[in-house]
């Protein structure tokens, strides 16, 4: 798909801030639409498929956590929110619902588009991945890249789009150490600022799911200073 024909929906109730920020990405080659009811945004949101959601976390009607929530399942487009720079609670809860990302406010319109870009071509790429790419197993744990789905003891796992990455990611490179900043690099192409926390909570996510201890891990060990590591024998130990 060209960039051209990427649609993009602004939930944001703040008028101004929604028409400047449509301006600069059509400006960027992308066609936009704006919501800024967020008790009608969970239908849009189903109803029109857009490529990407931008959406805000305070709105009237519904807040932004609520709709994230509300259309994950059956949404399943990237979901990138706007939250304030000091709401970092907000940042982990919208993580954990299953945004893939997120931008603070004050909005910066350039680092709003390289995220948005980012987004998209990781997932244009995830879909024309070829039919016989990779399909790994640990013991009872099986993701498959194709597929974009993982099982654990023949149950299907549920993972959000960022979550299947970053797993895919580790357990591609067992017994390697993969920096934050090198996640960064392979997921979202941008470098790491040293302060987002999305990959820590995407983690503590993807332990127990797995069958991993959040409290112990053996599964997916941080390496203190370092990084993650997956540790195939350990899986293929998992009863």
């Amino acid at each position: 798909m060209d960039q051209e024909s990427w649609n993009i929906l602004i939930v944001e109730d703040d008028q101004r801030l929604a028409e400047l920020t449509r301006e600069y990405l059509e400006s960027n080659g992308l066609q936009v639409a704006i919501e800024a009811d967020g008790a009608v945004a969970a239908e849009r949101i189903l109803r029109d498929g857009p490529d990407l959601v931008v959406l805000d976390l305070m709105l009237p009607g519904e807040d932004g956590l609520s709709i994230c929530r509300k259309v994950r399942q059956r949404y399943d487009g990237p979901i990138l929110m706007l939250t304030a720079r000091a709401d970092d609670l907000d940042q982990v809860l919208g993580l954990e619902i299953g945004a893939d990302d997120y931008v603070c406010k004050p909005v910066r319109p350039r680092l709003l588009l390289a995220r948005i870009r980012a987004l998209l071509r990781r997932r244009e790429g995830s879909e024309a991945a070829p039919v016989s790419h990779k399909r790994l197993q640990y013991g009872p744990l099986v993701v498959d890249s194709a597929l974009r789905e993982a099982w654990l003891r023949g149950e299907g796992i549920e993972l959000t789009g960022a979550e299947f990455d970053l797993l895919w990611l580790l357990t591609s490179n067992p017994g390697r150490i993969m920096s934050r900043e090198q996640i960064f690099a392979e997921l979202r192409g941008i470098e790491y600022d040293g302060q987002d926390r999305s990959i820590d909570v995407r983690i503590s996510r993807i332990r127990p799911k797995i069958g991993d201890d959040p409290d112990h891990p053996r599964l997916i060990k941080t390496v203190r200073g370092k990084g993650y590591l997956f540790v195939s024998e350990a899986a293929e130990a998992l009863q």
